[in-house]
């Protein structure tokens, strides 16, 4: 396989393992404790794999929209994405 077209940066492969170390913990805590579909501020019935997924999508947009719009340090859309996430995994 020839991927030689990634920027394997140390940041990208810490962004890839920091995906699967979420995916890896997401599927552990489901199979100990088995999530309930519940209803937050979002407008759909969730589950916390729906959520997450949703938090993901939502981060990726906001980075985009970041580096679209402004000069700024990327770092701060982390920030933004990380309190999206935290609102969505909690209340969402």
């Amino acid at each position: 396989m020839n991927i030689a077209w990634m920027a394997w940066t140390p940041v990208t492969a810490g962004f890839f393992t920091f995906i699967v170390l979420m995916l890896i913990s997401m599927t552990i805590w489901q199979i100990i404790s088995p999530s309930i579909a519940r209803r937050g501020f979002l407008p759909i019935v969730t589950t916390r794999g729906d959520r997450l997924f949703i938090s993901l999508l939502g981060s990726a947009y906001i980075h985009l929209a970041w580096l679209g719009l402004t000069d700024m340090a990327v770092w701060i859309a982390t920030m933004i994405s990380v309190l999206f996430l935290v609102t969505v995994m909690r209340w969402g």
